[in-house]
């Protein structure tokens, strides 16, 4: 690829550089949330919303908790002109919502602006204009103090259109592809626009610091934010905000560096819809905050619902491996990961509930609305004996001994790579019925009747089916297990040793089940595991060597 030799460095490094902020390791608060969903990502999308998806969208971004939406360009777009009016003749705006208009630094769109902001209590007017050296030069063809000069006359207009209609409306100024302009003019240009609108403590003004292209590694955007910070005037009177766009995937960075060097607010979408490779994605950044400890302010507890409306209504599609939000975002397919995730979780329960530290989970999943069971152990052909053994104890309440999940992890395993596919929870309790619980070929218990001796042992008898044949055995051993254990030996001609047991209640109550765990090993050496179901325990135990020994006759 040798054609990168025609790119060069289009950003510029600020005169002074200020790297105080990187000694902090976290944002101590969350900052303003401004969505602009509504404008930046509906014009990205293929078609467009239309008045009801956008009625539903808006709906849905107040529900998460956004107090700060951009709703459109009014003055450039009917359909936009159209929503907003909806909203205020609707009575579709709650007292502690603002909403943010937008319109470029041109008198006739500014005063049309001002007609469809007619009855709106909070507002936010946006001007902006572009101060980037290309568009300087290659678009509108002006000097530096042409550029100021159309900003200053903007911020004026808003400034004497607010004052005509009697509201109290805030201002907000985009230097637009501020990422493309020297830091020392955009400080310049914005300050110009302070100038003009006086910013005072009961009503801020908002310089919003677009990356409108992404042109920058992180830290040199955040180097030109806190120059910014440090340098603008009125400081303690205006809101300094950010909007980056995706162009190098670095919008999340570019967001959290920002915050740090001293940002206030942050426009963004939801999942990162925005032109070329998206805005910087509020879902995120905010759930970034929310795994550090820090309130993001927004509620994205109930994930799967948000991404399903987002889809039906933008068209687009949020990726799987999407993070916080896509579908595969907390599952575990991988053997180690599933142990590891599932002895974790033990550790939790036992040893500190109230905190989160578990490995390869960075959150809890049922914070954003998953469940552990379904979305974070998921079981294919790469999967092993941790994760299947967690389904089954969680969803199931089967707690197999150690060395038989081993056994199952295997099975299931096979059978997964069989099908070439992933085995659902109740798909891999249906094969544990099948190749495990109350085996009956070809030897099936029918019924037993042991009686203690006084010398403690028990004795009795054995009825069982050989391949749908009766047969009845007499029984005699140290207990009731022990006595049906040696009549089957001694009549089927069978050998084992090293009978292991071990046995739990499934269920509470009169009517309970209970199972029974039994691993025999024959003469070569290798475990043969079965389980038993019923309601009474004994009956399980037995049944459980019944499955074993089937098991092993089949070389399972």
């Amino acid at each position: 690829m040798k054609n990168y030799q025609k790119y060069s460095k289009g950003y510029f490094m600020p005169p002074e550089i200020d790297l105080e902020w990187a000694k902090k390791d976290a944002p101590d608060k969350a900052p303003v949330w401004c969505s602009v969903d509504m404008r930046d990502g509906n014009q990205a999308l293929i078609i467009p919303m239309n008045l009801d998806e956008k009625l539903e969208f808006y709906k849905m971004l107040l529900k998460v908790g956004f107090k700060e939406i951009e709703v459109g360009f009014p003055a450039a777009s009917e359909t936009e002109y159209e929503f907003l009016r909806r909203l205020v003749e609707d009575d579709l705006i709650p007292d502690d919502v603002t909403i943010q208009v937008l319109t470029q630094a041109r008198e006739h769109i500014i005063r049309k602006t001002f007609e469809a902001l007619k009855g709106v209590k909070n507002a936010i007017v946006h001007v902006y204009n572009s101060t980037s050296v290309a568009q300087r030069e290659q678009v509108f063809r002006k000097s530096k103090e042409e550029i100021k000069q159309i900003a200053v006359e903007g911020a004026k207009l808003l400034k004497e259109l607010t004052e005509e209609a009697g509201e109290n409306y805030r201002f907000e100024y985009s230097p637009e592809s501020f990422t493309g302009t020297e830091p020392e003019y955009a400080l310049e240009v914005c300050n110009a626009v302070l100038d003009v609108w006086q910013p005072t403590a009961d009503r801020k003004a908002i310089i919003n610091l677009p990356v409108t292209v992404e042109m920058s590694m992180p830290h040199v955007y955040a180097m030109q934010i806190a120059y910014m910070n440090k340098h603008l005037k009125y400081r303690d009177n205006v809101v300094l905000s950010l909007h980056p766009h995706n162009d190098r995937g670095c919008g999340v960075a570019d967001t959290e560096m920002g915050l740090l060097a001293g940002a206030d607010r942050v426009e963004g979408t939801l999942f990162g819809n925005g032109e070329r490779t998206g805005n910087v994605d509020i879902v995120t950044v905010g759930m970034n905050m929310f795994a550090l400890g820090v309130d993001p302010g927004l509620d994205f507890s109930n994930m799967s619902d948000l991404v399903d409306t987002y889809e039906r209504l933008t068209r687009m599609q949020v990726s799987y491996r999407q993070p916080y939000a896509g579908k595969l975002v907390f599952a575990a397919f991988s053997g180690s990961h599933q142990d590891a995730i599932a002895k974790g979780m033990k550790w939790k329960d036992e040893k500190n509930p109230d905190k989160w530290t578990l490995p390869y989970l960075y959150i809890d999943p049922q914070d954003v609305g998953r469940e552990y069971d379904g979305d974070v152990i998921r079981i294919n052909s790469q999967s092993g004996k941790g994760g299947v053994g967690f389904i089954m104890e969680q969803k199931y309440g089967i707690d197999m001994p150690k060395k038989m999940r081993e056994d199952f992890g295997y099975c299931v395993k096979s059978v997964s790579d069989h099908k070439h596919k992933e085995l659902m929870p109740d798909e891999i309790y249906q094969i544990f019925q099948h190749e495990y619980v109350n085996v009956a070929e070809p030897y099936e218990l029918v019924d037993f009747l042991l009686k203690k001796e006084p010398d403690g042992t028990r004795s009795g008898t054995v009825d069982i089916k050989i391949n749908g044949q009766p047969e009845t055995f007499v029984a005699k051993g140290n207990g009731r297990l022990d006595a049906v254990s040696n009549a089957l030996q001694k009549n089927l001609g069978i050998t084992y040793k090293d009978l292991t047991y071990s046995e739990h209640a499934l269920e509470i109550g009169q009517h309970s089940r209970a199972i029974a765990y039994i691993g025999i090993k024959d003469e070569a050496g290798t475990i043969h595991w079965g389980a038993g179901m019923d309601t009474d325990i004994i009956t399980a135990s037995i049944q459980a060597l019944f499955s074993a020994i089937n098991r092993m006759q089949a070389g399972k």
